[in-house]
Formats: C-alpha cells, structure tokens, sequence
C-alpha cells in the first residue's frame, strides 16, 4: 500500500515537471522525495555529489617533503602549539603530551580521567584566544555518570610544563561509544565552537533540544553568546552526523565542518558513504538522518563537497595557502581542496593515497599549521582500524619545497 502511494506521488511529479520550466523541477523532485521519504520513515533522501571534478590520486607530491616528527603515540586525536613553540598533543586514551619547542621527545603535561570506550576518550583540544593573559587549554572527553556516558569540555590553567584543572566549561552532551564528534576550536569571533555528533540516535540531530549532531557555539566561559541563531540555546547549525572537523577560512572568516556519512546501517536507512564537507552557516539545517548529501531542497544546506560511492570520512582540517586540508581516515589520504568563486570546488587531490583505501602512512586524524609554517599530520593507526607501521602513530611535518 505504501509503495503504491509512493508511486502515485511520482507519477503526480512527472505530469507536474513535464510543464515547469527549466531549472523549477528539482524544487517539486526534492518536495515530493522529501514526502516519500516521511511515508518510507527512517531511509534518508539521497543526493548526489555537488562537485563535478573527480578526485585526483598523488601517492608521490613532489613539491613536499615528509619527515616524521614524533612517534610511538597512542591514538592522538588533537595537536596544537603553544606560543613559545611548545606543541601539545592529546592521546584518546586520556593523556596530554608537552613536545618542547626545538625537539622530538614528549613529556607528560597532564592525565584526564576518562572512558576510553570505542570512539570514546581524550578528544577535541583548543587554545584560549588570549591565551598570553588567560593561559587556558580547553579539551573535550567523554565520562561516566550512573552508567551513562556523556561528554564534557572542560578547562585546564597551563603551568609551563604542565597543565592543571581548572573547571568545567560545559557538560553532559550525550556520549557513546560511537559517533561522538569531538572537535573545539576557537573562532575568529573568539567563540567556542564544539562539534557533537548523533551517538547512534540519528533523530536526535534534528532536535534543537538536544545536544547531538550539532556544532555548538559558547563563550570562553561556557555561557550562551546572546547572538547565537536559536534563542538561549548552544546550537549553531543542527542536523549533522558526526563532526570532527572544523576551519575557518582566514581570509573571508567562513567556518567549514566535515562530517562522517552513514555506514550502511539499518538504524540509518541502509544508506552508506556520502561523507560530507560543509560550508557552515548559523542557524542552518544540514539534513541527517533526513537527507545525505545534495538534493537540493531548500529546507537543508547542501554540502560543497560529498563523496559518493567510497567511505572516505574526513577529520581534522585546516586552511593553508588558500586550499583546505582535510586528513583523512579510510581513505589514508590527505586531501586538498581548492576552491573557484563562492567556494565552488575547482580541484581536490588525495595525497600519499594509493587506492580509494590505502595510503602511504595509513589513517590520519588531523593536520595544522605549526608556527614554523610547515603543515603537521596525526596518524591514526593505533585504534585498531588499520595495519600497524613500525613505531606508528606518528606526527609527521610536511615541508613545501622552494619553488624553482
């Protein structure tokens, strides 16, 4: 019976799109869809990808070089530098390593009592924007209260060599052992932004009262900016899947997310891959578990980047030199992304990837800018999901070349 409605409904759209002009009929495709979809209940719309380029495989790029930095890490999930050139990098499993300024070698800064539980643990880390007056290191972990797993960012007051608690910023956004997001960073505005993700709930990222599946949006204290998009709430954008990236274009202040697609499971429909990079604007809807990637309906934002047929899912990222760069977790690539007019996508590379699935160093779980210019990737071999290389996981540093 439900199938025999569902195609009454796109028999109704084929008479309607045979007197529309151009361009008008896939605003009544996406309406009819998004009803089918109602009737079909929890199975996403699927749209296709909005770029037109394909992606371009470099296992050897020439105009860098790569050197491994640091290694036998466990799981380091975030890495950032301090203003003396000190580096900080948090192990999922609850530890934050200091690397002085000037060598390889790591010394303990501070331990978190965490649940090192599946995707769980030691995750997003981020710096106080005046950090010179307001010494703070801000990270994100997951924890246990009466046998349910939350997550929390709380703040520690940096101490030279090491670090030490200071208080909870903002707590009990949902936990799981999966699809957590996990990334803070500080934006241009001096705000907090956190990317959360569904824990397995998928409905939940639609829920403005919840806090999943969104990216949140606080102050250095944790309070509620007065000028977030939904009144007295946290929530930035909503309808997102899991988000462990997030960057801000320095030269127009535009923030990107990327976000995990669904992985085939029958609590989201069936539907696989669609792994997305978003353009990120307050108050927006970004579809999950209604919609994966670009079917234009003018009730959700569209991604500017999906990829389709292959599990990619994209993690950490920075802008630098003008493109974006995204590590990458499946797909072991580090993928570059360069951009035409209104961040149209002009190119994307995959570097040191040898198959849609293998690379050269593996899994790697996120990459930024050190202070001394060169690009700096986290492997991501220990978790478990991918072959061990000898003393995995590194920090590499990637160098540009001088151009001849």
């Amino acid at each position: 019976m439900e199938n025999h409605r569902i195609q009454m409904k796109r028999s109704k759209f084929l008479q309607l799109e045979r007197g529309l002009p151009p361009g008008k009929s896939w605003v009544i495709c996406g309406l009819v869809l998004l009803h089918c979809a109602t009737v079909l209940g929890d199975t996403p719309i699927h749209g296709e990808m909005p770029q037109t380029v394909p992606d371009v495989y470099r296992p050897k790029v020439e105009e860098v070089a790569v050197e491994t930095w640091v290694d036998s890490l466990q799981i380091p999930w975030s890495l950032l530098f301090l203003p003396n050139g000190d580096a900080l990098v948090a192990e999922r499993p609850g530890r934050l390593l200091r690397i002085p300024r000037g060598t390889s070698e790591t010394t303990l800064y501070a331990e978190i009592d965490v649940v090192h539980e599946g995707d769980g643990g030691l995750m997003g880390m981020a710096l106080h924007p005046a950090f010179e007056s307001e010494p703070y290191i801000y990270v994100m972990h997951t924890y246990r209260e009466q046998e349910q797993l939350y997550t929390r960012i709380i703040r520690l007051k940096h101490l030279e060599k090491s670090g030490t608690f200071d208080r909870v910023i903002f707590d009990r956004m949902p936990g799981s052992g999966a699809h957590i997001g996990g990334r803070i960073a500080f934006g241009p505005d001096n705000m907090l932004y956190v990317g959360t993700g569904d824990t397995n709930r998928p409905p939940i990222s639609q829920d403005l009262n919840s806090l999943g599946g969104k990216i949140l949006r606080l102050t250095p204290e944790g309070q509620i900016p007065a000028d977030n998009p939904f009144p007295n709430s946290p929530v930035y954008s909503y309808g997102h899947r899991v988000v462990q990236g997030l960057a801000w274009d320095p030269a127009t202040g535009a923030l990107f997310n990327s976000e995990h697609g669904p992985s085939g499971a029958e609590a989201e429909g069936r539907a696989e891959h669609r792994d997305e990079i978003n353009r990120v604007i307050a108050g927006k809807n970004y579809g999950w578990p209604k919609v994966v990637g670009a079917p234009h309906i003018p009730e959700y934002q569209d991604p500017i980047a999906m990829w389709k047929n292959q599990s990619v899912p994209p993690a950490g990222m920075t802008f630098y030199r003008g493109d974006l760069y995204v590590a990458t977790l499946g797909s072991q690539a580090l993928v570059r992304i360069q951009f035409g007019e209104n961040y149209a996508v002009r190119r994307i590379e995959r570097w040191f990837a040898l198959t849609p699935s293998a690379g050269i160093y593996g899994r790697l779980r996120v990459v930024t800018v050190g202070p001394d210019g060169h690009l700096y990737v986290c492997t991501s071999n220990t978790d478990g999901r991918a072959g061990l290389r000898p003393r995995d996981d590194k920090i590499l540093r990637i160098k540009f070349k001088p151009q001849k």
